[in-house]
């Protein structure tokens, strides 16, 4: 077939992708996608679109359960097939917002899995044959997929990851999970709120291990609280699969057996397939797509945005990219990390974090200084029985800036967006301190806790 020419070409269609791609044609630029799976990505069909459904069910059966320590008494069955199909259906319903924005635009979509051909020049086999197009600019977006530890019997399982979980039809008796990330403790406690015996297995001495200590030791607290069996410093040695049951061998002679398997040690990005020194575009030694600070590749005309080009692992990060991306080719000067990074679990509690950790800080040269406050020590948790969590404040002493804040408690996702907004106007803690919060909110408590350095 002939080579196809366009203005833009851009592969994988996640959150920087779709919208470059709706924007360029909505100027009239003659754009070509390249998708290999559902169009949407990750974020509509293997992470957070299905994953907070599924959390949606599994928190209000959990909330009804707790409601005895307000005096209210409830049974709860949970009907786990329904669950699944609600799960699904609304991201089959996201797919297809998708598909109904690429159908009535003028984007020419290329179903196949991408690679170089030559500078600038992308191919994919697709049922039709080879298909190949060439662009004065293009923007890869692929994204990441699961790591795949190299334990020993491991292979050919049915073990579960991000990719499979949400196609579960009969719920798992007991849900035996591979690390103690966003990913395996979100959909662990879940599983367990929903039903099933639950164990985590962290190789390191802590659960989300990028956070600061007193993160992981609230988590291992909760979670421990609900039944969920927390296993800190552990190895596995060898799996076994013997058509019904997974059987681990852990590092010093410990077994452990469950039903199901889930996988979430960590990611690795999409850039294998793509044969990216094909076009002169140089990779990390970890496989990630090797940019500058405006995302452009070694290669000219070709940019890298979202987990692939190393970029923090969430859908707003890569959405931000696609601006960052746009704002270069109008000739501005934004950079990949111009904005305060916040973040959150939606486990419960929820953790919600905003710009620097202490630690971060110091790292980055500032004479920070920290300040806390227990959840347990305002008013509207000690009503409402909301007993784990504290926030956690950073300051710069020599400018009294706020440089960040670690949130662990109810709602903390919420919450946080307060010191997005307040890092980004470089305000400081006396900004907070002299708001007047509304009592009995946890907002308030935000506000003791400024006060603090006040007083």
């Amino acid at each position: 077939m002939a080579t196809r020419k366009a203005d833009a070409i851009i592969i994988g269609s996640g959150q920087a992708g779709v919208p470059l791609a709706l924007k360029w044609d909505r100027t009239g630029k003659k754009v070509i996608l390249f998708e290999k799976g559902a169009l949407g990505g990750s974020c509509v069909n293997y992470g957070c679109t299905p994953s907070k459904a599924f959390l949606a069910a599994a928190h209000r059966a959990q909330s009804v359960r707790s409601a005895r320590e307000l005096g209210v008494h409830a049974d709860v069955r949970v009907e786990f097939a329904e669950v699944m199909k609600r799960v699904r259906d609304v991201r089959a319903e996201w797919n297809e917002g998708v598909g109904r924005n690429f159908k009535n635009s003028g984007i020419e979509l290329i179903e196949g899995v991408a690679r170089f051909a030559g500078e600038r020049r992308v191919e994919a086999q697709t049922a039709a044959g080879t298909e190949t197009a060439e662009a004065p600019l293009i923007v890869i977006d692929t994204g990441s997929a699961p790591r795949i530890p190299a334990i020993p019997g491991l292979e050919g399982t049915p073990f579960l990851t991000n990719m499979n979980f949400f196609d579960l039809r009969e719920q798992p008796r007991c849900l035996i999970v591979l690390g103690g990330g966003y990913v395996g403790l979100e959909l662990g406690q879940g599983m367990s709120r929903l039903g099933s015996e639950v164990h985590i297995l962290e190789r390191g001495d802590c659960l989300l291990h990028k956070e600061d200590a007193r993160v992981s030791e609230c988590f291992v607290h909760a979670f421990e609280n609900e039944g969920i069996k927390v296993h800190l410093e552990v190895e596995v040695s060898e799996v076994q699969y013997d058509g019904a049951a997974f059987h681990l061998k852990l590092a010093g002679g410990t077994r452990l057996e469950g039903d199901a398997l889930l996988v979430a040690v960590g990611r690795r990005p999409n850039s294998a397939a793509l044969q990216c020194a094909r076009s002169g575009i140089e990779l990390t030694d970890e496989g990630f797509i090797q940019v500058d600070e405006r995302l452009r590749t070694t290669c000219k005309g070709v940019f890298a945005a979202g987990e692939v080009a190393g970029q923090p692992p969430f859908t707003h990060a890569a959405w931000e990219d696609h601006l960052r991306i746009l704002d270069t080719l109008e000739g501005g000067k934004r950079t990949r990390a111009d904005r305060a990074l916040g973040y959150c679990t939606f486990t419960e509690p929820q953790m919600g974090r905003a710009g620097l950790s202490m630690k971060q800080a110091q790292a980055a040269g500032y004479r920070a200084r920290c300040v806390g406050k227990p959840i347990r020590e305002i008013a509207r948790a000690a009503e409402w029985c909301h007993h784990e969590g504290f926030f956690e404040m950073v300051i710069d002493e020599e400018s009294d800036r706020i440089l960040g804040a670690t949130l662990v408690g109810h709602e903390a996702g919420e919450l946080v967006h307060l010191f997005l907004g307040l890092i980004e106007c470089k305000a400081t803690w006396r900004v907070l301190a002299d708001m007047v919060a509304i009592h009995p909110t946890y907002g308030e408590g935000l506000r003791s806790m400024a006060r603090q350095l006040a007083d």
